[in-house]
C-alpha cells in the first residue's frame, strides 16, 4: 500500500513552500504595507491568490501556501466573508458575466459587501433539488416568492446567492436558476434563529414578490444544477479545515495539552478515548496532507475531500463530547460566553468557554454543508462506484416482492 504521506515527503513539501518566490514577494509587499487594509489586501491579490487576475494572482498550490505562511508570520488577517469568498465568488468566476465579476468580486474580497446563501428551504434541505421557491419571468425581472431557512449571515449580508425554480414543468434537477438577490430588496423579510449556543447566526428568509433583475442571473436560465454543485463543492472543502468546528476552533492537540496541564487522567476508559481521538485526528491530518500534496502538484483534490468532510464532522462531535465528559459535573455548567478567539498560538491556550460552546454547537456539524447521510451516499456512489440509492417507490416495490418471495 502506498503511504498517505511520509515524513520525507512532508519535509520536501515544507521546503518547497518556504523557498517559493511568492514568499519573498509577499515579504517585500508587507515591508511597504506593514498594516494593510482589507481593500489593499484584495487589490494586491492576497485575499484569494488562486483566483485569476485582477482579483487574484492565478497562484498554484505552492504559491498559495507560501503566501499564507508569510501573512500568518506577519500577523495579517484576511477579511472575513466566508460565503462570498468561499462559495459565491468561485461560482461567479465560473459562470458569471464580465459585468457581474466587475461589480461584485472586489467588494466581496475586501469584505465590504457580505454575502449569504439562499439554498435550503423548510421542505428542501438535504434534497436541495426539491426546492419550491419560484421565480417567474416578468419582462426584465424575475418575481420571486418562497422562503429559505438556516441562512447564515442573512442579517448582515448585502447580497445572497439564491436558487429558485423558474420552470416547474420539468424534472426537479432541471428548471432551476441561480440569482443574485439584494438582501435589502422590497419583499425580503429576515427572521432571526438563535441556536442553543445563544448565537444569532442563522435566519429564516421570506421572499414575497421580490423583483430581481434578469441581469442578476448567473449562468443559463433553467439549467444551473451543475453550477449549484460548484457552490456546494466549495462549501464542503471550506468546512473541513483543521479545527474541530468546521475547520475552526480547538483540535485534539488543544484538549490533550489541557489534560496534561491539569495533571492527566487515571481513568483507563478516558485515556483510551483520548488515544482514539488522537489517532483519528492523525488520520484526518494525513488526509489533509494528501490534499495539500495534490495542490502542490497542480492536481485537483480527489475523493479524500469528501471522505475527510464526513470524518471530520463525526470527529468534532466526539471531541467536544469527550471534553465535556472530562469536565465531569462542571461540564453541566456553561459560562454563557461566546468564544472570541484563540488567545495564543500554542496548543491548550483556548479559553474555557470554547468547550461549552463547541459541545452545544457540535450537533450542527453533521448537518451543515450536507448531512452525514448525504455525504456517505456521495462517497458510496461517486467514490466507491456503488449503485444509486433506491427511491421510495422502488423500495416499496422491492419490499412487497421480497415479502411475497418474488423477484422485484
Amino acid at each position: 500500500m502506498t503511504p498517505v504521506a511520509s515524513s520525507q515527503g512532508t519535509a520536501s513539501a515544507q521546503s518547497q513552500i518556504e523557498s517559493h518566490p511568492a514568499g519573498a514577494e509577499v515579504r517585500a509587499w508587507l515591508a511597504d504595507h506593514p498594516s494593510p487594509s482589507a481593500r489593499q489586501l484584495a487589490e494586491a491579490g492576497y485575499v484569494a491568490p488562486h483566483w485569476p487576475a485582477p482579483w487574484g494572482l492565478g497562484a498554484d498550490g505552492a504559491a498559495q501556501l507560501a503566501i499564507d505562511s508569510e501573512l500568518r508570520r506577519a500577523g495579517v488577517k484576511r477579511p472575513s466573508n466566508p460565503i462570498g469568498i468561499g462559495w459565491a465568488g468561485p461560482t461567479i468566476l465560473h459562470a458569471g458575466t464580465e459585468a457581474q465579476k466587475q461589480r461584485y468580486l472586489m467588494p466581496m474580497l475586501s469584505g465590504e459587501e457580505i454575502w449569504c446563501q439562499l439554498f435550503s428551504e423548510p421542505e428542501a434541505g438535504s434534497d436541495l433539488a426539491g426546492l419550491s421557491t419560484r421565480a417567474v419571468r416578468d419582462g426584465d425581472e424575475y418575481v420571486v416568492n418562497g422562503s429559505k431557512i438556516w441562512t447564515t449571515l442573512a442579517h448582515e449580508a448585502r447580497f445572497g446567492i439564491l436558487l429558485a425554480r423558474t420552470d416547474p414543468d420539468v424534472p426537479k434537477h432541471e428548471g432551476i436558476s441561480y440569482l443574485i438577490c439584494p438582501m435589502d430588496a422590497p419583499g425580503v423579510t429576515i427572521k432571526p434563529i438563535k441556536d442553543m449556543t445563544g448565537l444569532h447566526a442563522f435566519n429564516e428568509v421570506f421572499l414575497d414578490g421580490v423583483r430581481i433583475p434578469v441581469g442578476n442571473r448567473v449562468g443559463e436560465e433553467n439549467g444551473v444544477w451543475p453550477l449549484a454543485k460548484v457552490t456546494l463543492g466549495n462549501e464542503r472543502v471550506s468546512l473541513s479545515g483543521e479545527g474541530a468546528i468546521w475547520g475552526n476552533g480547538p483540535t485534539v492537540a488543544d484538549l490533550l495539552e489541557k489534560v496534561r496541564r491539569s495533571g492527566g487522567t487515571s481513568d483507563p476508559v478516558m485515556r483510551q478515548r483520548l488515544a482514539g481521538a488522537y489517532v483519528e485526528a492523525e488520520v484526518l491530518r494525513l488526509i489533509r496532507l494528501r490534499t495539500v500534496s495534490a495542490a502542490l502538484q497542480g492536481r485537483q483534490p480527489g475523493p479524500e475531500a469528501s471522505v475527510r468532510k464526513a470524518m471530520a464532522d463525526d470527529h468534532g462531535q466526539r471531541l467536544m463530547g469527550l471534553a465535556k465528559d472530562l469536565e465531569g459535573m462542571a461540564g453541566l455548567l456553561s459560562t454563557g460566553a461566546v468564544p472570541s478567539g484563540r488567545p495564543a498560538g500554542e496548543p491548550g491556550t483556548w479559553g474555557e468557554e470554547i468547550w461549552s460552546f463547541g459541545f452545544l454547537f457540535s450537533p450542527a456539524l453533521t448537518i451543515g454543508g450536507g448531512t452525514a447521510q448525504v455525504q456517505r451516499n456521495i462517497i458510496a456512489e461517486r467514490v466507491l462506484g456503488l449503485p444509486h440509492d433506491l427511491d421510495v417507490e422502488s423500495k416499496l416495490s422491492w419490499s412487497e416482492s421480497h415479502r411475497r418471495g418474488k423477484p422485484a
